[in-house]
């Protein structure tokens, strides 16, 4: 079985090609350096660039494979969540493939594609504890299988992504700002008490990230000095050694408190959830450092084996919608021509035709 899958939920247009389980081919068009000036995703531009490249990516994905359009068995895409215009892109794309070939058109679960993307490296054993950690969204699931995600805890604000690029850019660091705060902060000092844990003395598996937030830009006001003059990397010939290592310090117990919250959370999730035989760390900040060690710790301390994507899997990509695509359709789910985009904000429902 061969299907293409289609990402196009925010500012990533994938491409990629799974037969029978196994990525073949890839492509991937950023778009980065276009929202980088305005220091975030304008929705507008996003979902232009999604039309622009798509019948581009797709010529070149088939022509570096010697494939034509009737070698598809399965289209795959992100249906949701993400942004409305750029999901409609992907999604219509999608729709006139599967109409002109005959192919099974399948609506993927872009949250779930995250959690299933580590098996195209490794085995995946149900049942499993999912944690995604992503721009957008900060959930714990118990995983029973590829297409059956019960959701235990979810964000009830802001998520850990939106922590990292808006500390980043309270310090005119440039977007995306993540993985900037992780490369400055592993050259500091955790400094335990300079941020609070946020939302841990309770006794639920939800996520808020706002505390955390303004914690951070009332910081950031008080000392000024750590922000850069101009939108940009520090400058160490420049700028004074005391200001470089403030900084780090402070970017070193940020990144510890995320990782703090998380820990809490996941390890109060394993204690209501045993039999689990794994846990799955996925999204973009599943890339994080801290991130990945404090997760490593947990599954070590519960005796149970740590499943992390591959680097370039963590991120938005076509290949996770490709491989949790061939599940769906290799378990008889597919999904007809009226199938709709789900913007962020609302349920993705299990809307599948079974056959």
């Amino acid at each position: 079985m061969l299907c293409l899958g289609i990402e196009s939920s925010c500012d990533e247009t994938g491409l990629a090609l799974v037969r029978d389980g196994r990525l073949i081919a890839e492509k991937l068009a950023s778009q980065v350096d276009v929202h980088a000036v305005f220091g975030g995703v304008v929705p507008e531009i996003a979902s232009r660039e999604h039309l622009r490249v798509l019948p581009v990516l797709f010529r070149e994905l088939l022509k570096e494979q010697s494939l034509t359009v009737a070698d598809i068995d399965v289209v795959a895409v992100a249906r949701g969540p993400g942004l409305q215009g750029c999901l409609l892109m992907g999604l219509n794309f999608a729709k006139g493939l599967a109409f002109s070939s005959g192919a099974t058109l399948v609506g993927v679960n872009h949250l779930w594609a995250h959690l299933t993307a580590a098996g195209l490296d490794q085995e995946l054993q149900f049942p499993s504890l999912g944690v995604l950690v992503s721009g957008g969204h900060t959930h714990i699931y118990f995983i029973e299988s590829p297409t059956m995600f019960t959701l235990l805890g979810r964000t009830l604000d802001d998520a850990a992504g939106e922590a990292f690029d808006k500390t980043a850019k309270s310090m005119n660091l440039p977007y995306p700002g993540g993985k900037l705060v992780d490369d400055l902060g592993k050259l500091g000092k955790v400094d335990k008490k300079m941020f609070p844990v946020p939302y841990i003395k309770n006794d639920n598996l939800d996520f808020s990230f706002s505390g955390l937030k303004t914690a951070v830009v009332t910081y950031v006001n008080a000392h000024p000095e750590l922000r850069l003059d101009a939108m940009g990397l520090p400058d160490p010939a420049t700028e004074s050694a005391e200001i470089t290592s403030a900084r780090n310090n402070m970017l070193a117990s940020f990144n510890y408190v995320v990782g703090r919250k998380l820990e809490v959370k996941v390890e109060r999730a394993l204690k209501r959830n045993r039999g689990v035989k794994s846990l799955i760390v996925a999204g973009g900040v599943a890339a994080n450092s801290v991130v990945r060690s404090v997760m490593a710790g947990v599954a070590d301390r519960f005796a149970i084996p740590l499943v992390l994507p591959s680097m370039h899997l963590c991120t938005d990509n076509g290949a996770m919608i490709a491989y949790a695509g061939y599940l769906m359709a290799e378990s008889g789910y597919r999904h007809g021509l009226d199938l709709e985009a789900i913007p962020r904000g609302r349920v993705v429902p299990s809307d599948w035709i079974c056959d």
